[in-house]
């Protein structure tokens, strides 16, 4: 019997921030309004702003509803994955049809960038939690860390921002990622928190890169600096941690297949002690795995620092 591929679902997957997060994907692979140096999924192939129905509606809420009734454990179904979800058009339906066949809360992880259209903030009201990001305070080093579409100038998005966040009623957390030598200065950070301030997120998690980024200059800031920059904000802070990752493991299921690992991979480069996790499987299993995906070349290993992530072949 073939094991089921699903298109749109992947994971769930252990997040620093949601728990066990399982993951829908509505765009095709790097179809993004930006072009960020430090993604982790290599260069956008589709730089747009174009909003339609990249995927349909009822083919990801028929497999969402298929994955529900296997009894998967999730904290929370995210709309995140490949690209940017604010590019689906048909965003705030989608919300709303979830939240009618599970109670599950849904979150939306989006860059921001279309916060801006009316239509786009109106599609996010019905989301339990919409995390944005904020990765710089002026349109100088927006244009170089996040490399957006020609029609998202720095201040639109930025004010874009500060709309929905006077409007939305659900929780709001503000992501902002640092590049060492770049926005990890305390003078680059200063500006991103006087946007902050105006904001009013109910928290911002602070991070920097941790997994392969598409440019080789975007490097991690050094944790004891990640602490000092902490204070250079008004709001609450939280530094983004790695998550326990043997907690995850003990919680997940154990019949994943091939084709769990190759979606999982395809949208999020894992450690293999993130992958055991993500997908709950025992990590000398997960390990024999990677090592057959590896030699039928549908996996490949790409090494940042100390460790070693896996990755989809041919992304």
């Amino acid at each position: 019997m073939n094991a089921r591929v699903f298109q749109y679902l992947y994971g769930p997957v252990p997040s620093r921030r949601l728990g066990r997060s399982l993951g829908i994907d509505l765009v095709p692979h790097k179809t993004c309004t930006y072009d960020c140096i430090y993604c982790q999924l290599g260069k956008t192939t589709n730089k747009t702003t174009e909003r339609r129905d990249y995927v349909p509606v009822n083919g990801v809420l028929s497999e969402l509803q298929e994955k529900l009734s296997s009894g998967v454990s999730c904290d929370y179904i995210s709309l995140a994955g490949s690209g940017e979800p604010t590019l689906c058009a048909s965003l705030g339906e989608l919300i709303r049809k979830i939240k009618e066949i599970t109670d599950i809360p849904v979150s939306v992880i989006t860059n921001g960038s279309l916060l801006y259209l009316p239509e786009v903030r109106e599609a996010l009201m019905g989301a339990d939690l919409v995390i944005p990001s904020l990765d710089a305070g002026d349109s100088v080093l927006f244009e170089y860390i996040n490399r957006p579409h020609p029609d998202i100038p720095f201040e639109k998005m930025a004010e874009g921002l500060i709309t929905f966040a006077r409007r939305y009623s659900g929780r709001l957390w503000l992501e902002v990622l640092l590049v060492s030598g770049v926005t990890g200065l305390p003078s680059e950070v200063k500006k991103i928190a006087a946007w902050a301030d105006k904001i009013q997120p109910e928290k911002i998690h602070l991070g920097t890169v941790t997994r392969p980024a598409l440019e080789d200059f975007a490097c991690a800031v050094d944790p004891k600096q990640m602490k000092t920059l902490v204070g250079c904000f008004a709001n609450s802070v939280e530094i983004l941690e790695n998550p326990p990752l043997k907690a995850f493991a003990e919680a997940g299921s154990s019949d994943a297949t091939d084709n769990d690992i190759l979606n999982l991979l395809a949208r999020r480069p894992c450690t293999l002690e993130g992958l055991s996790a993500g997908i709950g499987l025992h990590l000398h299993d997960a390990a024999k795995r990677i090592e057959r995906l590896a030699a039928e070349k549908r996996v490949e290993t790409q090494r940042t620092g100390r460790k070693v992530f896996y990755k989809r072949s041919g992304q």
